[in-house]
Formats: structure tokens, sequence, C-alpha cells
């Protein structure tokens, strides 16, 4: 029998934190080896119950979720997934090293039951997840790129400028399309935040629910030189623009005239997701084909790497993280398995591939 993944409860609650320990320890996969009722509680506890993982609410009285998270995580990096309400302090705390977060459930039927097979599938990944340190003390310092030569050239490592009209046009790349799952909030951010303003149009999907999209964009767009925003059916993809595909809709680039803009429709999930990677390379392999780069980051499963190789074939350039730097190595490992992607590398060299590749014009 395989041994039981440990996991500790934290919320000051105790109706929900009944709830959730009974929901958790139903499922044989799972001991709940304790909880505490608020995060100076769980300060005391973590290193005696030594858990695989714990949930974790960010509102609580006292020491807050993220107050803990950048206090204890350091010394105790233990995955967390966040249990919470819907609440822009989320992002903060995944930049503090969380893992991933499940929203808290509503009164809707079937909600609850909702809420908890995705927290036990989230558990159950994250518990082998690599916490990573918060962006601002690891930029600047990845390691030289890895690359796969089985199929196409080696990228330069170096950042070199590329190759960008005034306009943000460029002669060989019109859109450059990103996916990610867990981790994939900060992935992100650390690639984009380091592109210049001029850049071809830019499409992403991250596994999020509704609500937490917008804000996600919103956080983006103060703090990179780039335009972000939540994607709305009909937007033109545009240089200089990051489109982020609203949580609960499948977003699509589709043709429009000369361009392109976006499809966001409400439909069935894709590869068990919506919005769904998939869903987003295979439209740029339909409609953009050897004009795009696409980058597939850190995120359990493997929803976009039949995307992603299907946008290969049609001639795009693709760029996998590597094992080393994801949180979950799960959808960059089977793009690479089945040879979607172009070459690898750490997620601070991301970037500097994506220019790599455009400065080749």
């Amino acid at each position: 029998m395989a041994q039981k993944i440990r996991v500790m409860v934290v919320d000051d609650s105790i109706v929900f934190r009944s709830f959730l320990i009974k929901g958790i320890s139903e499922d044989p996969r799972f001991e709940v080896v304790g909880f505490a009722v608020n995060a100076l509680d769980a300060k005391g506890k973590l290193p005696t119950l030594k858990p695989d993982i714990m949930t974790l609410d960010i509102e609580m009285p006292g020491m807050t979720g993220l107050e803990f998270l950048k206090e204890v995580l350091p010394s105790h990096p233990v995955p967390v997934i966040l249990v919470s309400s819907l609440n822009v302090r989320v992002f903060d705390a995944l930049a503090a090293g969380a893992v991933d977060f499940v929203r808290k459930p509503g009164t809707e039927n079937g909600a609850r039951e909702q809420f908890m097979a995705s927290l036990r599938a989230k558990l159950a990944i994250g518990a082998n997840a690599k916490p990573r340190l918060p962006v601002s003390s690891v930029a600047g310092h990845a390691p030289a790129q890895t690359v796969n030569t089985a199929m196409a050239p080696r990228a330069a490592g170096s950042a070199h400028s590329p190759i960008i009209s005034a306009t943000g046009m460029h002669p060989s790349v019109d859109v450059i399309a990103i996916g990610a799952s867990t981790g994939g909030t900060e992935a992100i951010l650390e690639v984009v935040r380091q592109f210049p303003a001029r850049m071809p149009g830019i499409v992403i999907t991250q596994h999020m629910p509704s609500g937490f999209t917008s804000m996600y964009a919103e956080r983006l767009n103060k703090i990179c030189k780039l335009e972000v925003r939540e994607a709305k059916h009909g937007d033109k993809v545009q240089p200089g623009l990051i489109l982020l595909a609203p949580g609960g809709l499948q977003m699509r680039v589709v043709r429009m005239g000369s361009g392109y803009a976006v499809s966001c429709t409400e439909e069935e999930k894709v590869s068990g997701h919506r919005p769904s990677v998939d869903v987003l390379f295979d439209s740029v392999a339909t409609h953009v084909r050897s004009r795009a780069i696409g980058v597939i980051l850190t995120g359990m499963g493997a929803d976009g790497a039949a995307g992603m190789l299907r946008m290969r074939r049609a001639g795009a350039y693709t760029i996998g993280q590597d094992r080393e730097s994801c949180v979950v190595y799960g959808m960059p490992m089977e793009a690479f398995k089945i040879g979607a992607v172009c070459m690898q590398a750490p997620l601070g060299s991301i970037h500097n591939a994506v220019l790599a590749r455009l400065a080749k014009g």
C-alpha cells in the first residue's frame, strides 16, 4: 500500500475546518495529521507534525496566512494550498511561495462536492511540488539554458535586441502564446515582466477560476511594461498587449481580416480545464502557424502538450520550462516527451529565449 500523504489543515473557522478535515480524510490517499486554528498556531505545530502538504486560509485573526508564508516558509518549505474566498491577496500569497489555491465553495448545488474534488486533486499533486522562493530573490540568477536539438536549432541564451518596429510589429512573429497551471501565476509574471514594451501580441491561458483572472490581469498590468488585461470576446491581438484567458471560458485566437482576435466562449472543459491551454495552442497552430512562438510553463497534467505539438508541426517555435525550475514538472514534461518543444529552458531564461528567437528576424 502506498504511503499516505500527510496533510495539515489551517483555518480559523471551526465549521469549515471540520468540513476540510472530514472531506480530506474520506480519501484513502490522505491522512490529516493535525490542524491549526490560526497561523500562529500553525507556526508552532508545523515542526512537530511535519506534514507533506498543508491547506492555509489567508484571512485569519492575528498572524495572517500571508505573514505566515513570508515568515515560516523559507525555513520550513512545505507545499501550501491556499483555501480562500475571492481575494486579491491570493496572488501575494502565491508570490510568497504558496503552490496553488482553491476558491472556497459557494452555496449553489454541488459547490462543496466540486470544491472538495478540486482540493483533493491539488493536494495529491502539490505534495510533490517544489515551493519557490519569491521571484525577487531569484530573478536574474537563472542557470544556463538546456536545449533539445533533435528537431530544431538552438536559440541563443543571451538577451538579444529583437527586431521589432516602433509599433511593435515583428517581421516573422505575430503571436506569442503562453500556457501554465500549478505555479504558473508567478512563472508567467517572471517571464512577461522582463519583456520590453514593444512585443508581438501575447495571449495567455493560466488555469484559474472566474473572478481571479481579472484580478490577476490587473496585477500583471501594474508590474509589466506591456498592457495586460483579461480578454473579452472579439478583442484584437495587438503588439504591446497581453490578453489573459478569462476563467470559466475557452479562449481561441481567430483570424480577423489581416490580423487576429480572440474568441472567448462558454464551452465544455477540454483536457479537464476551462480555459484550456490545448484550446489556445490548437487555435494558434491553425491560424498563426509558423508566425508564432509557444511557451509551456509549470503545471500538473498534460493540458497544452498536444496543442504545442500541433504548433510545432505547423512551424511555430516552441519553448518548455525545464524540470529543475518548475513547481510541478507535468505539462512541460508531457510536451517534451512527445517532441512538442524545440527547446527547454529554466524559468529565468525563458524571456531571453523568446527575445533571441525574435532577434532572428
